[in-house]
């Protein structure tokens, strides 16, 4: 039997844009020959040489795996003229998966008319996009990969603490988290060094393996949303580090999402916090309690693993699988 071929296109690195790689080895893991086109400009030393442009790079992919597929991740860097140039080189069925939160719900419009297919990570942008392109688009909540995003045991007190948040910081998450300085807090990511919360910021350029070690090392891991209008809005669509964090097995407190219910059941596999306050509180209750704490992270990695890996996502998306329940 002849192996499907796709073109994948993505963004690629080490860091926030781990997950393009992740999500060509499941399409590998189930039987796929996948071309990986990065839309991310690779420079040389110094940044002084520049490699092909990513319209000649995509052209030469498709022209040499000649695909069934062409699954792209969001991308905004193919505007719509650029792909309908493309889909005349190949006959394949051009797929669009569209991971980000309702502060790009504008340019996703703008890209989504082009595809055959539409997918999008949360409720909420797959209502948004329906109703410009007047057409079904499914929704397909984010995952991970487990064996990546996994427990581990460390000694390193570099990566142990109670509580633990890594993401960017904004002024709604300084907020949230001023609350939880008295428990142990360990923050990681970029900007907390100019906060109010700088001394407890352990690193602001986190690899994915030191990301999960940061989160394993936690007995409690916060997840605090990104919001389109930076306050306290309420939006459907989960974030990738729900599904992370589930997959490493740590507890996680996380901000009330409407979709969230769909994909994970509250106070069993995960806790959910509606103000500072309640956040506040939830932290200290699982502190004080470690061994439900950990039932209910056991909770939360058995149904990641059962329903939310990237593999079950790519059945979805080449059509063997239908998509999560609602």
């Amino acid at each position: 039997m002849t192996r499907p071929s796709v073109v994948l296109i993505a963004a690629f690195d080490d860091g926030q844009n781990a997950h393009g790689a992740q999500r060509g080895r499941a399409l590998e893991r189930l039987g796929c020959d996948v071309t990986a086109v990065n839309v991310i400009e690779r420079r040389g030393p110094l940044g002084l040489f520049r490699s092909k442009d990513l319209p000649t790079r995509l052209e030469e992919a498709l022209r040499q795996a000649s695909p069934d597929v062409v699954l792209v991740i969001g991308a905004p860097e193919l505007d719509r003229e650029m792909v309908e140039s493309m889909q005349a080189l190949t006959d394949a069925r051009w797929i669009n998966w569209f991971p980000n939160d309702m502060r790009t719900a504008y340019e996703a419009v703008s890209l989504a008319p082009a595809y055959d297919d539409v997918w999008a990570a949360g409720s909420d942008i797959a209502r948004h996009l329906s109703d410009a392109l007047n057409r079904e688009v499914g929704v397909l909540p984010l995952a991970c990969d487990p064996s990546v995003y996994r427990p581990i045991r460390t000694r390193d007190q570099q990566y142990r603490a109670n509580v633990v948040f890594a993401g960017a910081a904004t002024t709604r998450r300084e907020a949230l988290l001023s609350s939880l300085v008295e428990f142990g807090l360990a923050i990681w990511g970029p900007g907390w060094r100019r906060t109010s919360l700088r001394d407890y910021c352990r690193g602001e350029q986190l690899r994915t393996e030191e990301f999960v070690r940061a989160y394993a090392g936690a007995s409690v891991a916060v997840n605090i949303h990104h919001t389109a209008d930076g306050r306290d809005g309420r939006e459907a669509g989960c974030n990738q580090r729900m599904f992370e964090i589930a997959s490493i097995g740590v507890l996680q407190v996380v901000d009330r999402r409407d979709d969230l219910p769909k994909w994970f059941e509250p106070d069993d596999e995960l806790l959910v916090f509606d103000s500072g306050d309640h956040l506040k509180q939830i932290v200290e209750d699982a502190l004080q309690d470690l061994a439900a704490a950990e039932r209910i992270a056991t909770a939360g990695r058995q149904r990641l693993l059962a329903e939310h890996t990237y593999m079950h996502r790519m059945q979805v998306l080449l059509g063997r699988n239908q998509a999560p329940v609602e």
